[in-house]
């Protein structure tokens, strides 16, 4: 009997120390055959960067096998970001915190001068030591939540102490995001759905337009002023379901969409319009959901000037009520309907041919067709192609769809059967 107790104390002492000593930054032949791969090598922190950046200035380094975060950062800075955009994947990570520590991982991180830190665009998966943070925190804010957004059940929940390793992970699956905290299912939810989008506008971020709508971004670590540790992280990708139809506008309402700036968007008679309001500035009714590649349709009528257009791939500036991407033209004509225009830095990327100016079918309704898949655009108005286009920086860009109203003044313009389907 004593021998059987001590062998078996053995295995168990063994089995310990295999665990304990286990090789970490490694995929197996089995991930590898599963799509696994590393964002941390084990040794080196290449392939991260500062956020909107173009090399590692901030509080990090590899120690012992591990991405530590010294805790010199802020609020406003000592976030890291990977080289790479990710779409719809699997991550896991290890990770530790000091005593008192706060940390956090974010996706679908988007780079851009107008965002000064990453957490105005990507949801963060929140790391920190409950029981000893210095500050009371609500509930929000707790260790596992999807931030500001999305709690677990806080009994059911298990997270190992400060100093100790725990392992999370994220699915985003088109849309459907799952949470895990030490092998444990604990937030599950939809993305972009009524619901998402009441806790997105009523809480920390109904002043942060384009918080959470991005369909694709970066990996990004946060050092929050506190020591915190990584290890293994590691993503698969999962691939995108395309083929979705969507109908922009129901005819009845604004539901969907966004208004910015104090030009008028109104229904009536099952017809979208847009009209100068009394500021006579830019205005802009933007689709509250991101549309990267697409196909979309839309029938316009310029009853007034109409000197307008719609945006792809926008997003909005909400400083200044901007909205800045590319726009593809609604104006009268000899002004290149159908034509791209960039709305900061370019110009226009491509006009029409004079000989097209006359597709456009003043005071009547006209079809507008616009085909967007990576970095190639394509346009039809009424049936006939009006431009062709393949650009670099359109092909890096995502964002909203958004109509817009010229400023100026006098102008009149209504929208129906708007229709894309997604690719």
């Amino acid at each position: 009997m004593k021998l059987l107790i001590l062998t078996l104390a053995m295995g168990a002492t063994l089995s310990f120390v295999s665990c304990d000593s286990a090789k970490h930054n490694t995929l197996t032949e089995q991930e590898k055959a599963e799509g696994w791969e590393l964002l941390f090598d084990g040794k080196t922190l290449d392939g991260w960067r500062d956020y909107n950046g173009t090399s590692l200035t901030g509080p990090w380094e590899v120690v012992d096998g591990m991405i530590q975060a010294d805790g010199g950062g802020s609020d406003a800075s000592g976030y890291i970001v990977n080289d790479k955009i990710y779409e719809n994947f699997e991550l896991s990570w290890d990770w530790k915190i000091s005593k008192g520590g706060n940390s956090g991982v974010l996706y679908h991180v988007v780079e851009n001068p107008v965002f000064s830190v990453p957490y105005v665009t990507g949801p963060e998966y929140q790391l920190i030591d409950d029981k000893n943070f210095a500050e009371p925190i609500e509930d929000w804010q707790r260790c596992g939540v999807d931030y500001a957004m999305y709690l677990p059940d806080f009994d059911k929940i298990k997270v190992n102490p400060a100093g100790e390793w725990n392992n999370s992970k994220i699915i985003f699956d088109n849309g459907h995001v799952t949470y895990f905290m030490n092998g444990e299912k604990t937030i599950e939810f939809d993305a972009w759905t009524d619901d998402w989008f009441s806790r997105k506008n009523s809480g920390k971020w109904a002043n942060a337009p384009e918080y959470g709508l991005a369909r694709k971004g970066l990996i990004c670590l946060q050092d929050h002023g506190y020591p915190a540790w990584f290890r293994n992280i590691k993503i698969r990708e999962l691939p995108r379901k395309a083929g979705k139809e969507v109908n922009l506008f129901n005819g009845v309402d604004l539901s969907g969409w966004e208004k910015y700036g104090t030009e008028l968007w109104y229904v009536k008679d099952g017809l979208l319009v847009c009209e100068s309001g009394p500021d006579k500035k830019y205005g802009y009714l933007a689709t509250r959901e991101y549309y990267d590649d697409f196909d979309l349709t839309v029938e316009f009528k310029q009853e007034a000037d109409g000197n307008s257009g719609v945006f792809i791939r926008s997003f909005v500036e909400a400083k200044d009520v901007k909205v800045n991407g590319w726009q593809v033209e609604v104006a009268p004509k000899g002004n290149d309907t159908g034509g791209i225009y960039e709305s900061y830095g370019r110009g226009w990327l491509i006009q029409i041919p004079d000989e097209k100016e006359n597709i456009l079918k003043y005071g009547d309704w006209n079809t507008m067709r616009i085909r967007v898949e990576g970095d190639h655009v394509q346009t039809w108005l009424n049936g006939e192609a009006m431009v062709d286009i393949q650009d670099e920086k359109i092909g890096a860009g995502q964002g909203r769809i958004a109509l817009q109203i010229h400023d100026g003044g006098g102008i009149k313009v209504s929208w129906r059967n708007l229709r894309l389907t997604t690719l």
